[in-house]
Order: C-alpha cells, then sequence, then structure tokens
C-alpha cells in the first residue's frame, strides 16, 4: 500500500506558526500550575468593548444567523469604505472592499488571488512570520530585503530598487510593525510609492495596528493615499483585532482595485462562504460607535512602551530601538552568543519566562516581546531576563 504520509499537497509543507506555538506552550505550563510571565501576546489584554459585544447579542437575538455575501454585508463594507476614505485618505468604494474571517485571511487571499508559481514577492525583513508562508503556499517566491535597526527598520528605497525585477508581482508593507514596532515614515513611503507606479507592481499594506501609534514624530500613513495612481496598485489591510480588542471574532477586511477584489470574492466564495454574520453587526459597532476604548487602550500601551523599553534597553548586552506602534519590543540578543531559539528555549526553562524568538521574523540573534500585559508583568519579566542575561 502507497504511504500517503510522504506526499504533501501543494499547501502541505507550510511551517507551524512560532508565535501561536510558544505562546501554545507558554499557556500549557500556566496552566499546569507553573509560574509563567508571557510576553508572547500578540492580541490586546483588554476585553472588546461592550457596546461591540451588545450589537452582536442583539444580532444573534434578532435571528441574524443565515449567510451573508461572500464579502461581508453591504452596511459594513460601506462602512468600512467610510473608514478608509475619511480617516485614512484611501480613495475607495464599497464594492472594493472584501470583509473577511479575519484580517490574515485578507492577506492570504489577497497573495493567493494574485500571486502564483514564477512571481517574486518582496518581503522587508524583521517581518510577520505568516507572510513567507503565505507567499510560498500561493507559489510565488519571497525575497527578502534585510532592515536595518539604525534605519527604523525601514525598506531603504534604494535597496527595494535594486531587487525589482520583471518577474516582481508585489511589495508587503506591515506599518505599524510585527515585530519591531516601527512606524514607516512618510517620506519612506513617497519614495516606495514612486518606484510601484514607475515599476509596476503591486503593494500590499498590512495597516491592523494603524491605531496604535504613540509619538507625534510618527503618525500611521496609508500609502495608498498618495494619489490615485498609487491606490490602484494598492491593497490596504484592516481589521478589528488589534483596535478593538476582537482577535477572537475574527474579522478583516481589505480594499483593492475592484479587478483584484473580483478575484478575491470568487476565491473567499469557495473557502469560507461568508464572515460569521452576527459578527459583522459587531463590526459595524465597532466602525460606527464610541471610539473612546481605543484611546483609553492605545494610551495604556503607550505607557506600557515606555517601560518595557526603558527597562530592557537598560540590560547590559541588550540593542533595541524605541518602538512608535503596535504592542511589540524587538531586541538584539545576539551579544550572549546562542541562536534566537536556544536562547527562548533556555529562558523558558530556567526562569519560566516565555518569549518569541526572531528566527521565523527572519532575524536571528533577536527576540519579540509583547507589553499586551499588564506592567506587574512587565517588570517582573525584565528582573528575570536580566537575571538570566547576567548569568550566559
Amino acid at each position: 500500500m502507497k504511504n500517503l504520509s510522504v506526499t504533501k499537497g501543494t499547501m502541505g509543507g507550510l511551517e507551524l506558526s512560532a508565535t501561536l506555538s510558544i505562546t501554545a506552550k507558554a499557556k500549557a505550563m500556566k496552566a499546569a500550575g507553573e509560574d509563567i510571565l508571557s510576553l508572547c501576546a500578540g492580541e490586546p489584554d483588554f476585553d472588546t468593548p461592550e457596546h461591540i459585544k451588545n450589537a452582536a447579542i442583539e444580532a444573534l437575538k434578532k435571528g441574524e444567523t443565515k449567510y451573508t455575501p461572500e464579502s461581508g454585508r453591504p452596511d459594513l463594507r460601506e462602512a468600512c469604505a467610510e473608514k478608509l476614505n475619511r480617516e485614512n485618505n484611501v480613495p475607495c468604494k464599497a464594492d472594493q472592499i472584501v470583509v473577511a474571517p479575519g484580517a490574515k485571511f485578507s492577506i492570504f487571499t489577497a497573495i493567493a488571488a494574485l500571486c502564483g508559481k514564477g512571481d517574486e514577492v518582496i518581503l522587508p525583513s524583521p517581518y510577520w512570520v505568516s507572510y513567507t508562508e503565505m507567499i510560498k503556499a500561493s507559489g510565488a517566491k519571497p525575497v527578502i530585503i534585510p532592515c536595518k535597526a539604525e534605519n527604523n527598520y525601514e525598506l531603504d528605497p534604494g535597496e527595494l530598487k535594486a531587487a525589482v525585477n520583471p518577474k516582481t508581482k508585489l511589495l508587503i508593507l506591515n506599518s505599524p510593525s510585527n515585530p519591531t514596532g516601527a512606524v514607516y515614515r512618510k517620506d519612506t513611503l513617497e519614495k516606495i510609492a514612486k518606484l510601484a507606479v514607475k515599476k509596476n507592481f503591486m503593494i500590499l499594506s498590512d495597516e491592523i495596528y494603524e491605531k496604535l501609534t504613540y509619538d507625534a514624530a510618527f503618525p500611521h500613513v496609508s500609502i495608498a493615499s498618495f494619489s490615485q495612481e498609487v491606490a490602484d496598485l494598492t491593497i490596504t489591510v484592516n481589521g478589528f483585532s488589534k483596535a478593538y480588542s476582537m482577535t477572537g471574532w475574527r474579522l478583516g477586511y481589505l480594499a483593492a482595485p475592484k479587478w483584484l477584489t473580483d478575484r478575491i470574492c470568487a476565491l473567499q466564495s469557495n473557502t469560507t462562504s461568508n464572515p460569521t454574520t452576527f459578527a459583522q453587526f459587531g463590526a459595524l459597532a465597532a466602525l460606527r460607535g464610541d471610539q473612546a476604548p481605543v484611546e483609553t487602550m492605545r494610551q495604556a500601551f503607550a505607557k506600557r512602551r515606555d517601560l518595557i523599553y526603558s527597562l530592557f534597553s537598560s540590560i547590559p548586552g541588550v540593542k533595541c530601538i524605541r518602538p512608535q506602534g503596535a504592542f511589540y519590543l524587538f531586541c538584539d540578543v545576539s551579544s550572549y552568543g546562542l541562536n534566537s531559539w536556544d536562547f527562548c528555549r533556555k529562558l523558558l526553562s530556567e526562569t519560566k519566562t516565555a518569549v518569541i524568538p526572531g528566527q521565523p521574523f527572519g532575524a536571528e540573534g533577536h527576540i519579540r516581546m509583547s507589553y499586551a500585559c499588564s506592567e506587574q508583568t512587565i517588570e517582573k519579566s525584565a528582573e528575570r531576563i536580566r537575571n538570566f542575561c547576567a548569568k550566559i
């Protein structure tokens, strides 16, 4: 009999998300009674605002439990388009919006609908761990361009120009960034946009952390806002997980040229049918309701950002930039002579402190720490890690 386990399907060779696997291990250890401190979380530690939860509850009570269009309810698509036009100056209409079961799925469908065998996708590193796997799943080739801490981890336009060739189909940008917390400056984005227009390649702009920025000198800027010409080459991805603390709701959306959203709608109709119906009512309440909880959360993260940066940047041998957005601190720990996986495994076993290795983000010798946790957890973790580093 043929051994079917040795063969792989088109997407059978993808790697398990490192962030999810390590977070799950830390949770299992904590559930077993161990004194675990986790700086792994990629989700806010705030509850979803009440008015959003109530909107979904009311929708359930009213029987809003049937299919919607594959791209989401028309009123939610309209609300997403209004938001992008009003807040981001991104020109788009409701028929250019596709609502999906999570911004992660929006990114996947965009790459899958656009890219294929023989295409190249340029990816600045450090990058979010799932980008490379999604590119591979599409059959395209990831082309990695390392970015430097001294340049705020921003992609150098000159290096981008050198990497572009006739096979280049897409560039992926993520600002604010997971894992670095860096926010791209407007002048850098303008140079990248000018090159995309000249060389005719698409840009996927992952803006899921857009509402979590902390410095006036580093405001969030949507690259599609520069002109209609740039917008016609841009896929803007956003969602509800980070800004509204709705990670488990699995709702995201994208805006793109109509020719591409038509492809994405066809793909989504054959994979998920539609985003969860009653959750879409919560998303409507998020966009059109009270925004005060978002600002409360942003201010709390800003305070924690200052705390975690001050504590870890003072540890001898640890190097990091002060993040301007998201809720991550990305540290260079290569001076200790361990690769990032060994550093994290040793740290977890010896100090019961969980962080994410940098290797899956394309940055060996680094670790990612989330400050989506209490100030007490940050302070205790810093003490444990300081002692750990002193020993090695």
